[in-house]
């Protein structure tokens, strides 16, 4: 004896029917919850693994995004220490030019009067040493004569003249004028000096300032000798200081760094961005040194106008080199951040790619939820309506 049900046609159609509703349903609704239409493999294989694929790249894209956002920051800070050693650069040209304004002078009337004795005066004026020799016939006159020949061409003019009583020599030099020893001094009328007590230049000299010489100038461009080594001095530790996550592309050791940007996950697609050397020594820029510096004549602290000249065509260089590193970090900026705009538009490219071949029409599965619905309650009257006949028969056994 058969203990199976038998189901009619009619029933079974409208069951298959009613069964294959629910699975839509049940397919509908898992889109509505997740969003996806393709969650895994088994929905389908190609859509899913091409969008996987372009998520992977989106993804990685996001990674160097880090780094490429990195890499701008780093130019920006290089170029931001450009821009204020520039600056600096421009307060030591200021400096300098007013040094070469500070006018060098020597005068005064020697304290005795002028007695004629044979012999050699050395002198220095601004550091370079001249000598003159005097005979003992020689007039005040003459002396005048002798040594405005050999202090004239250094720059000193007629530094020597006589005083209105005729007896005694005057200095009017518009120059740092010097006696290179006590006896060079004293033999013209001048008070000897206390070795080593006044303004000296050059590396001969061991007589101090005569006190009936009064010099100015000299120490006014000492100081603003001073002041322009304390400006080398600010740009070195600018330079040092400007640097993005342990990079500088302006140290001293720039020369020898660079900064690499990746713009693929490749790294077939990059950029290097070479450092340069913006400190003093990378600029050709010097320290003022004086006596003890490594003048062979000892001249220094600005007191030769050509000299304070060539460290003025030196600032004017350096301004030029620090535009042109300047123009170049901002040609690599420009590059970087235009890889990074097109970065973040590929990637967006990419997830709308993959979200396409993956991602539910919320709208349309709504629409498939509800006319699903109104099928499954269609279908359940169409069952009803099949089983019509059995119900009668069983009217009939009541």
């Amino acid at each position: 004896m058969s203990s199976e049900v038998t189901l009619s046609a009619a029933t079974r159609q409208n069951l298959l029917s009613l069964q294959d509703t629910a699975a839509l349903s049940s397919t509908t609704q898992n889109r509505l919850s997740t969003g996806k239409k393709v969650s895994s493999a088994l929905d389908n294989p190609v859509n899913f693994f091409t969008a996987q694929s372009l998520s992977n790249r989106s993804s990685d894209l996001g990674t160097l995004l880090d780094s490429i956002s990195n890499g701008v920051q780093t130019i920006q800070a290089a170029n931001q220490g450009l821009t204020s050693i520039q600056k600096l650069v421009d307060s030591a040209k200021s400096t300098a030019n007013q040094a070469l304004a500070t006018q060098l002078n020597t005068s005064g009337t020697a304290g005795a009067a002028f007695s004629a004795a044979a012999g050699t005066i050395n002198l220095q004026v601004n550091g370079t040493a001249v000598s003159t020799t005097l005979t003992a016939s020689d007039t005040i006159d003459t002396t005048i004569a002798k040594l405005n020949a050999v202090v004239g061409p250094q720059g000193a003019g007629n530094a020597f003249s006589k005083d209105t009583t005729g007896t005694k020599i005057v200095v009017s030099a518009g120059a740092d004028l010097e006696f290179s020893t006590p006896g060079d001094q004293t033999a013209l009328g001048f008070t000897s000096g206390t070795a080593n007590s006044g303004p000296q230049y050059g590396t001969t000299s061991t007589a101090g300032q005569s006190s009936n010489l009064t010099v100015t100038g000299v120490k006014e461009r000492a100081a603003l000798a001073k002041q322009y080594n304390s400006l080398l001095t600010q740009i070195d530790q600018l330079a040092k200081d400007s640097s993005f996550n342990g990079t500088n592309l302006l140290s001293s050791s720039a020369t020898t760094n660079k900064l690499h940007i990746s713009f693929n996950e490749k790294d077939t697609s990059n950029l290097d961005v070479q450092g340069v050397d913006a400190t003093s020594v990378g600029l050709s820029l010097t320290a003022i040194t004086g006596n003890s510096g490594a003048s062979s004549n000892g001249q220094g602290n600005f007191l030769i106008d050509n000299d304070v000249k060539t460290t003025l065509t030196s600032l004017t260089n350096a301004s030029s080199t620090l535009r042109s590193q300047a123009s170049t970090f901002g040609s690599n900026l420009s590059v970087v951040q235009n890889r990074q705009d097109f970065t973040k538009n590929l990637q967006n490219v990419l997830d709308t790619g993959a979200s396409k071949l993956t991602d539910a029409d919320l709208n349309e599965e709504a629409a498939n939820s509800q006319a699903l619905s109104t099928r499954q309650s269609l279908g359940i009257s169409a069952l009803s309506l099949a089983n019509t006949a059995q119900q009668g028969i069983l009217q009939l056994l009541r």
